[in-house]
């Protein structure tokens, strides 16, 4: 009819490649709720994924789980200051050893120290990897996944610490580690620590594994250190140090614990202040990032802050990626937010979850929300 005009919708002539392109410029969360609007929208969202390779970095979720009668988790969006309810396929209770790197999830049971999954939390892809070669039970076990993102593959270093029969001093320390692409744990190395251990705290940083190890001889005030240990192939290959105690470096104050975390490729460090007279005794948190082989104080937690968890124990879970670092107290739900690139320190939302009972606990790890990455 004269006068008319016909519309078309911009959606019906974008090609599919270009659709999954502008798709991938949007926060996940807009990317999956994208997929629930149409047919075509839902087939660009879920066979996308080499538009979604090349998606910038998302900023970190956190991932908080309680038990009460039953597991509860929330997830965190630091983007939409939001928690979503959340739970995971393959955790069926709260103990486990976790860490993450690029969209990936590593968790080991605290109980069975050979049952080892890798999820990706937003797909809900996840598989259970081999047991490691040597099982026997360690006293203290840290754990570290590092992904690879243009191959897509990626390595599990498992790190035991077990006393020696009749020894209190000497320890035996082990990393065993796993490899995607090969299937298959390639490589082991063996050392007895004397005068230190191993702990729950290990991370892998630009292709090395830092590991923190702690001292228990009364002569020692500073009782924490880093050792590490050159993963990359060109390094593996050749002869490994004589000792992994050569490469250890002294943490820079006392602590009461210390966290690792992978900050774009940098190894950063909080930990528990102990006070001068009682070292086991929190007095604050820092934040420090290492240089070489010295540590560089980055930031020390206002007081404000360290009074709002209450009564913070010696003890607490914090984790970190991108710019983003997350601290939280065991025994509360509460959620401290540190951004590296503008030294800002800011309370999360308050988190659904509620705690029922005194001896309640809380912990968490941060991820980072990607698509394209599989177990």
């Amino acid at each position: 009819m004269e006068g008319e005009t016909s519309s078309t919708s911009l959606d019906s002539i974008l090609p599919d490649d270009l659709l999954e392109k502008i798709f991938s410029f949007l926060p996940v969360v807009s990317i999956i709720r994208a997929g629930s609007v149409c047919k075509r929208w839902h087939e660009a969202v879920h066979s996308g994924e080499h538009s979604w390779i090349s998606m910038p970095p998302q900023n970190p979720w956190y991932y908080m789980i309680t038990q009460s009668k039953f597991i509860s988790g929330f997830a965190y969006d630091p983007n939409l200051r939001k928690w979503y309810n959340f739970n995971l396929p393959c955790l069926e209770k709260c103990n486990w050893f976790v860490s993450s790197s690029s969209g990936l999830v590593c968790f080991m049971d605290y109980e069975n120290r050979s049952r080892i999954f890798v999820c990706n939390p937003i797909t809900r892809d996840w598989k259970q990897i081999q047991e490691p070669p040597n099982g026997k039970s360690p006293d203290y076990s840290a754990l570290s996944l590092s992904v690879n993102r243009s191959s897509r593959t990626y390595k599990v270093a498992v790190v035991k610490s077990k006393q020696l029969p009749d020894d209190f001093l000497r320890w035996d320390f082990t990393i065993e580690v796993f490899d995607s692409e090969e299937d298959a744990w390639v490589s082991s190395i063996n050392e007895v620590l004397i005068g230190w251990r191993g702990g729950d705290e290990s991370v892998i940083c630009n292709g090395v594994l830092y590991c923190l190890i702690y001292s228990f001889t009364a002569n020692n005030e500073r009782r924490h250190g880093v050792v590490m240990h050159d993963l990359r192939p060109q390094c593996c290959s050749s002869s490994s140090p004589s000792s992994l105690m050569r490469t250890m470096i002294m943490v820079p104050c006392a602590m009461t614990c210390g966290r690792l975390m992978n900050m774009k490729e940098k190894l950063v460090m909080i930990g528990g202040i102990g006070r001068h007279d009682r070292p086991d005794i929190i007095k604050g948190i820092g934040v420090w990032e290492l240089e070489g082989e010295e540590w560089r104080e980055v930031a020390r937690m206002p007081h404000k802050f360290f009074q709002g968890f209450g009564e913070l124990d010696d003890v607490f879970a914090g984790s970190g990626a991108g710019d983003l670092i997350f601290i939280q107290s065991y025994g509360a739900p509460a959620l401290l937010i540190f951004d590296m690139g503008s030294k800002q320190w800011r309370w999360s939302l308050r988190c659904p979850a509620t705690k029922r009972f005194a001896l309640q606990l809380f912990t968490g790890f941060c991820f980072e929300p990607r698509l394209e990455i599989s177990s």
